[in-house]
């Protein structure tokens, strides 16, 4: 029985792309978190590995002011990279490029500082001097965000567990298939770990396209498969009844619906849906 497995939470506010480059950026990476299923900030964090905190997060995607890169890429890493599975350079090179066009654009639009007199000067030191005797002398000092020059690999949840993808054994990536048509998809994985696959299914973790996008189970079994071993996992899907496209993202889970491989490449599927 296929049932809709895409996942709808609450609805997050959108910013305005007319706002200003950096509430187009946000928007970007709103329309970034959308397409990969809207998981909310806590999960990013939790469970897909962000490495940024759920308030910065959050804050990235509101369009008031311009996040870090290191908020940035995180924010970018686990869903365009973990759940959509593009590649990881190309990502960060085309995000990172796009940031900076937005942060050197922002500091030429700030207006130069303006110059201040002696007594201003005077005036501000002596406050300075006073504040200081104030607190005795304790300073309270903001804690710069790290520099991250490379993201950081996400462990497996289990030590020794690895995967590689095989093959595309059915439905190739861009079949046409007609409206409301009705496939199997199936993967072909291989267990290159020291771990069995025990209780183990790809859940579903994004999709879309025209209309409801692809209808598949929300949840696919993946059978038994030993250290070394070969496994075929297949889905059932509905094709939209709306011409276009349809792509659907899946990743391995334990029995308990944890994430067991975050920083591998979700398992996909791409189909051209034809009137």
């Amino acid at each position: 029985m296929i049932n809709e497995g895409a996942r709808r939470g609450r609805v997050a506010s959108c910013p305005d792309p007319a706002a200003g480059p950096v509430a187009a950026f946000a928007h970007r990476l709103w329309a970034l978190k959308r397409s990969a299923g809207d998981p909310s900030y806590d999960r990013m964090r939790t469970e897909l590995g962000a490495l940024a905190s759920k308030s910065a997060l959050s804050a990235a995607a509101r369009g008031q002011r311009l996040p870090s890169w290191d908020t940035t890429w995180e924010f970018v890493r686990v869903l365009a990279v973990g759940v959509l599975g593009e590649h990881e350079d190309e990502v960060r090179a085309r995000w990172r490029a796009d940031w900076e066009r937005v942060r050197d654009g922002a500091a030429k639009r700030s207006p130069a500082p303006r110059r201040r007199g002696r007594l201003e000067v005077l005036a501000a030191a002596a406050t300075v001097v006073l504040a200081i005797g104030v607190v005795a002398g304790v300073a309270v000092l903001r804690t710069p965000e790290p520099v991250t020059t490379q993201a950081a690999t996400l462990p497996p949840l289990i030590p020794g567990d690895a995967s590689e993808f095989i093959a595309d054994v059915t439905v190739p990536d861009g079949t046409v298939v007609p409206t409301g048509a009705r496939f199997v998809k199936t993967w072909e994985f291989r267990n290159t770990g020291t771990v069995p696959w025990v209780d183990r299914a790809l859940r579903r973790e994004a999709g879309f396209g025209p209309g409801d996008g692809c209808q598949t189970p929300a949840v696919v079994p993946v059978p038994e498969t030993p250290p070394g071993q070969s496994v075929r996992v297949s889905v059932e899907v509905r094709a939209p009844d709306e011409p276009g496209y349809c792509q659907v993202y899946f990743k391995m889970t334990d029995s308990a619906g944890r994430l067991l491989l975050p920083g591998a490449h979700a398992a996909y599927f791409f189909v051209r849906v034809a009137g």
